[in-house]
């Protein structure tokens, strides 16, 4: 990190040089800038973890491109709800569960640090069927590949620094291409599709708005707003990096989105178009694609699959990690070992471990898993909206940073919309469980 006072005496040194000098050094400056960037980028892209991808090549399926505009509105969501986490943790110094216990007292941390283990636990072990499900259609057995995804992320987190963890993390995003070239492979109707971002279409049919409401609550979840907040803090950025972690929120976000809507694209030109309406798992997707797209999108499928699920494999322990250690005020931190963090390290670990056994048993019941965790995840989320709009509206906390008025009608709307949906949601899950 870079402080104030640096800063000042760096550009004032630089301008005493010559031109050339100046220009070089401006050039290298750029990179110390690019070091802010990270979070955002890697919060938003692991919302485009294993369920999430099944979720976009379901809705594709079904739906064709009926339900691309919706990624427009979720965009501009995503971005208002991330940025006040980045906010708060550049102004505060602290993660949201550490401003949540200090502001809302034990009862509400618990119950909601309750809600975010059991949701995360759920999650992390549909990531690594995801990765089960990713190595097979490689041709590499489940246990080879839980385990060796374990303990890979389990030694990068443990015995690495921040700074190379969130390297890895970046690194991992850029593997969502794989959807991007699928996309091509597919051949769709790109007028048609484009029709799909501009034109709405709403249906009052039940599994529609199923569609939309899981849509938006695989783009729009609690551990995303936890891990990015607590990434901004152990990052050390202050509030002069401000623009630039805001840069890296709008930066991440699109870009997830656009991936997302490539996943919907991909299955609605080949798999909706040719008569298969319904699928239940990203595999299932992956290997639909090959007699319309061919053996090679059906591979980048998968490598997409494996890459997403490890990426969400790391993020969604860490954010559950900071998230409890924070609500009890113990030492946390990637940079930690684990005599400095014990409850911390150990958090990731036991959740890693938990998630690899469960998933290596046959015949897990992954669609009543991910219901489960839909089911949490929609209650938890308006409760974490609202108490984000309430911490980031305090002035004892956040002074001139708290929200202004078209910022609250803005995040406001989102939260009551997202609440709505998460209801719906909640109601649908257990129709269909019943």
């Amino acid at each position: 990190m870079i402080s104030r006072l640096r800063r000042t005496s760096y550009f004032q040194s630089l301008r005493r040089l010559p031109s050339r000098v100046r220009r070089r050094f401006s050039e290298y400056s750029i990179f110390a800038y690019l070091a802010v960037l990270g979070p955002g980028i890697i919060a938003a892209n692991a919302g485009n973890d294993a369920s999430g991808i099944a979720t976009y090549s379901s809705i594709g399926a079904a739906f064709g491109y009926k339900l691309l505009w919706a990624f427009i509105p979720m965009m501009i969501g995503l971005i208002i709800v991330q940025e006040m986490c980045v906010r708060m943790g550049v102004v505060t110094g602290q993660g949201l569960a550490d401003l949540i216990r200090e502001q809302f007292g034990v009862r509400w941390t618990t119950f909601i640090m309750l809600a975010i283990l059991i949701a995360n636990t759920g999650v992390i072990i549909s990531e690594f069927v995801g990765i089960a499900q990713a190595s097979e259609l490689l041709g590499i057995p489940r246990q080879f590949a839980i385990p060796f995804a374990a303990g890979l992320i389990w030694w990068l987190v443990v015995k690495s620094s921040q700074r190379r963890v969130e390297k890895v993390f970046l690194a991992m995003s850029f593997v969502f291409l794989c959807y991007v070239f699928a996309a091509f492979l597919a051949k769709p109707d790109w007028a048609e599709a484009g029709v799909g971002f501009i034109r709405p279409t709403i249906s009052t049919d039940l599994f529609f708005l199923f569609a939309l409401v899981a849509m938006i609550g695989t783009t729009i979840t609690p551990f995303m707003q936890v891990y990015v907040q607590s990434s901004v803090v152990e990052k050390g950025l202050d509030k002069e990096d401000l623009p630039l972690a805001r840069a890296d929120v709008i930066v991440g976000t699109v870009f997830a989105c656009i991936i997302a809507a490539f996943i919907v694209i991909s299955t609605a030109a080949t798999l909706h178009f040719s008569g298969i309406t319904r699928i239940d798992s990203a595999a299932t997707a992956a290997e639909a694609l090959t007699p319309f797209a061919g053996e090679y999108a059906k591979y980048l499928f998968a490598i997409g699959l494996f890459g997403a699920a490890m990426l969400a494999m790391g993020v969604l322990p860490l954010a559950t990690a900071y998230s409890l250690s924070e609500a009890l005020g113990f030492e946390k931190g990637v940079s930690r070992s684990f005599r400095e963090a014990p409850i911390f390290v150990g958090i990731f670990t036991s959740l890693l471990f938990i998630g690899a056994i469960v998933a290596m048993i046959p015949g897990i019941p992954q669609i009543t898993l991910l219901l489960v965790t839909q089911c949490v995840n929609g209650l938890l989320l308006p409760v974490i909206l609202f108490a984000i709009l309430r911490l980031v509206n305090d002035k004892t906390i956040m002074g001139e940073y708290r929200n202004g008025t078209l910022m609250n009608i803005a995040a406001f709307t989102v939260a009551v919309v997202v609440s709505m949906l998460s209801i719906l949601l909640i109601g649908q899950t257990i129709a269909d469980m019943f």
